[in-house]
This record gives structure tokens, sequence and C-alpha cells, in this order.
């Protein structure tokens, strides 16, 4: 088999990177380890920055999104009883959006499959061979059948576990790493949320979220032990211990169900560099990974995309490689600010083990001088919707 860019990964930067070359007229085929169904089926964030949403209309995906997605214009920050907003649109004039990962997976595969895209399931043993010449190919096996596809570049999108990142040689990449000492409890509920703006709850219990799928899908959030099990947390445990950290009059309301869904992620901040090796480039969690704080995981996957998509435009339509030879420069210049606002965040709001007295002092000067510094909001909102690409 031959086509021009063959995507490792059939997650929604995957997909969003076919999609958008499709509509220039560059040839790709998708390989996914999974079923569709089995992509489908994972839970995961749904808050949605400007760019994200202009790229998903940029690949003529945006039409439900824009219908169905819930307007964000800021955001709650509490420290026990205390709370107070961060208005985006107040301050810079901008908003996000939530609209959940599963959604924007589905449309792109909706997309991909009514335009004929190639996408091969169930594909095992990937290995991605030549990166480093001017005809690299992949091959893998699916039913037990060995497979190859030559290309002229390969773009990784397969995630932290995936072969992309393993291909680059030792003696070429590096890795920056922080594992924080605690994980999220997240379950998700067919209830109401309990405010139409996200919560971030600071307590001296522990760090808390409230979020929202749409008016009837909850997701909340409660830091956690890493040794914990989602087996050792009962649904009534989970809202009592929730309804602890987040202030009386949001727990006097909050509306509980059994979850639908329940587990525990743990956290931690990533990067590899660089994100390019010969005519292999990595994008999203192959490259880089944030902890949840910030919002930054599926944006952070969809600025690679903008920059790798353009660059590839670019190439195919001038024959100018400018754009590729920059891509990795350029991506982690922005990756390494969503990074530094992500660990920001975490820091600001958790608990940690090792915390000295001094240590909750200074995080609760930070959350008050970001109550009354309204250029502290400022940096905040414009790093939340997502600074330009």
């Amino acid at each position: 088999m031959r086509t021009q860019v063959c995507i490792i990964g059939g997650g929604p930067s995957g997909l969003l990177l076919s999609q958008l070359l499709h509509r220039k007229g560059i040839d790709s085929v998708v390989l996914e380890r999974k079923t569709k169904d089995y992509v489908l089926g994972r839970i995961r964030a749904g808050i949605l920055e400007t760019g994200m949403v202009e790229l998903m209309r940029e690949a003529g995906v945006g039409a439900r999104m824009d219908r169905e997605c819930f307007v964000h214009d800021g955001t709650v920050i509490s420290v026990g009883d205390d709370q107070f907003e961060v208005n985006f649109r107040d301050l810079i004039g901008a908003h996000v959006v939530v609209y959940g990962q599963t959604e924007v997976t589905r449309d792109l595969y909706e997309a991909r499959e009514a335009a004929g895209g190639k996408i091969v399931f169930n594909v095992e043993g990937v290995q991605i061979h030549g990166a480093d010449s001017d005809a690299p190919y992949v091959t893998y096996t699916v039913d037990g059948a060995e497979q190859r596809i030559d290309c002229d570049f390969v773009a990784g999108c397969d995630g932290f576990h995936g072969v992309s990142r393993q291909t680059i040689p030792l003696t070429v990449r590096k890795e920056y790493e922080k594992v924080y000492p605690f994980g999220w409890l997240g379950i998700l509920s067919e209830t109401p949320p309990v405010h139409d703006e996200l919560i971030y709850a600071s307590s001296d219990r522990g760090f808390a979220l409230c979020s929202m799928r749409n008016e009837n899908l909850s997701r909340y959030y409660i830091q956690c032990s890493l040794s914990d099990s989602p087996n050792d947390w009962t649904d009534a445990a989970f809202w009592e211990e929730l309804k602890r950290r987040i202030p009386s009059d949001m727990a006097d309301r909050l509306v509980t169900g059994p979850s639908i869904e329940k587990s525990i992620a743990p956290l931690r901040s990533f990067v590899t560099e660089p994100m390019r090796w010969g005519r292999l480039f990595l994008c999203g969690d192959a490259a880089h990974i944030v902890p949840p704080t910030g919002a930054k995981g599926l944006n952070t996957a969809a600025s690679d995309i903008h920059y790798l998509y353009h660059g590839l435009v670019r190439f195919y339509a001038d024959g100018d490689s400018a754009g590729l030879d920059g891509y990795s420069q350029k991506a982690l210049a922005r990756i390494w600010k969503a990074e530094r606002f992500s660990w920001w965040m975490t820091s600001l709001l958790h608990r940690f083990p090792d915390q000295s007295e001094f240590d909750i002092k200074m995080q609760q000067a930070e959350i008050a001088f970001l109550r009354g510094n309204k250029a502290a909001q400022i940096a905040m909102a414009e790093n939340y919707v997502g600074l330009p690409y």
C-alpha cells in the first residue's frame, strides 16, 4: 500500500490530521490498535480551546459541536466556602466550550468514513522503518497477516505508550518528567451539573473539580492517593467526600446518583524533545503529557496538528519544507507554556504529602493574589482559553 502520510493512532488527533489533509487533497492512512467502539468508549475531558474549535470547523466537522456545545465564559475557584469567578469573557473577550472528546472523535470518524478515508483497526506489531531516510515505511499485522505502507511522512499520534516516540533513538531523544504524588478519582453520573461553570476547589482535604458533559451528564473528580483503587470508593463515599471539599452552598444543591463510569488517573507532566526525527513527527500524548488541571491534553494535541498540517500543506503545495523543518521547535515552544500553566494550576490547588505549613500559606497567598489582581486573572484567562498558535 502507498500513501502520502501514514498516521499511527486513530484517536482524535490522528483523525483530525487525516480529515484536514483530506480537505487539501493529501492522502493518508490511519492505523489504530483497537476497535472503533473501543476508541469511542474511552472517557476523556471535553474542554476545547478557541484554537481547537476553529480547527474542527476548518476540518468541516464543527456543525454538531456548534449546535450542542456548552459555552463557558469563565470558571469558579473556591477555598472552603470562599469562592470567586475568573470571567474570561469580561477579561479578554474569549471563552472555552464543553464538548466531550468522545463526541469530537465520533464526528471525525463519521467525516472520514463519509469521505472514504482509509482507517485500519486492530493493527498489531506496528514498526516504523527508515524514518531518517527519504523513503520511510510502516509494517504491521492484521489477522496475522503482515502489511506494509510506503509513505512520504509518518505522523505518530499513538499516545504515551505507542511505538512512535520509542522509534526515535535515545541518542537523539531527551525526556523530561514530573510525576505527581496523587491521582484523580473521577466519576460520570447522569445528573445535572451543580453549577453552570466549572468549579476548581481547593480544600484542606484535597482538590476537587466539578465539571459536566451536558445538562444531564456530570463529571466530578477528587484528589486521591495513588494507592487507591476505584473499588475502594463506593458511590456514597465519593459523594460525601466531594461535598466536604466544595463550598457548602454547592454541596447543598448537589444532585447525586449512581456512577456510570469510575476511574483513577495518575497525574504527570512529561515532554520529549525533539518532536521530529527525519520524516517522523510526534503529536499529542506521544510527545507530551499534562496533568488535567489546566484542561490542556486534547488542546495541546490540537496545536501540534495545526503546525504539522500547515507544514504538510506547504510542502505538497509549494515544495517548501520550512514548516516541517520548524515543526518541533514551534510546537515545543507552545507546549512548554501549556506545561507551565498545567503545573501551576496543579501546584496551586492540590495538597501535597510533603507540604509544610509555610507551603500551604504560600498557596493561600497565591490564590488570594489571583482573586484580587486583574492582571493575574487576565494571565490565567489567556492561558485557559488557549495561547495563539
